[in-house]
């Protein structure tokens, strides 16, 4: 299966950590990673799912595959900008929304829109995303619905 992992491009150590994690524990179940490509979140649950063997996908906003973490296997360039949001909400069979803004706010919108399930930690309290403690909840949330 393939999740999307949204949220904010800049993240204290905390919620980096827990990215990292998330990242891990679906690298380990053999997910593959769905993300913006970039910093913060992206790059902490491209990292984790990387060391625990696992595939990341990033989608870009830009037209330079280079602008992508290191830790993108596959780095897809758009030139698109934010609406990218879009490409990254929609090739996830689901989304673990971590921190964010607005970006992130528009990506769990439009997962939610295609009928994706969405776990969220320290994220935004809407409507159909089950707000989750930890990553092992986020992971198990989106596998099991």
């Amino acid at each position: 299966m393939r999740v999307s992992v949204i949220g904010g491009s800049t993240v204290d150590e905390m919620l980096y950590e827990q990215a990292r994690e998330v990242g891990r524990l679906l690298g380990e179940a053999d997910h593959a990673v769905v993300c913006g490509g970039r910093g913060g979140v992206m790059e902490a649950v491209c990292r984790g799912a990387s060391e625990a063997g696992g595939k990341t996908i990033g989608i870009l906003p830009g037209d330079d595959r280079r602008a992508a973490n290191e830790f993108v296997d596959t780095a897809i360039a758009t030139g698109i900008g934010n609406m990218r949001n879009v490409l990254v909400a929609l090739n996830g069979d689901g989304t673990i929304a971590i921190d964010g803004s607005t970006g992130t706010l528009s990506e769990i919108a439009l997962a939610l829109d295609y009928g994706r399930p969405v776990a969220g930690i320290e994220t935004h309290d809407i409507a159909g995303v089950e707000a989750v403690e930890t990553p092992q909840e986020a992971v198990a949330y989106v596998e099991k619905a």
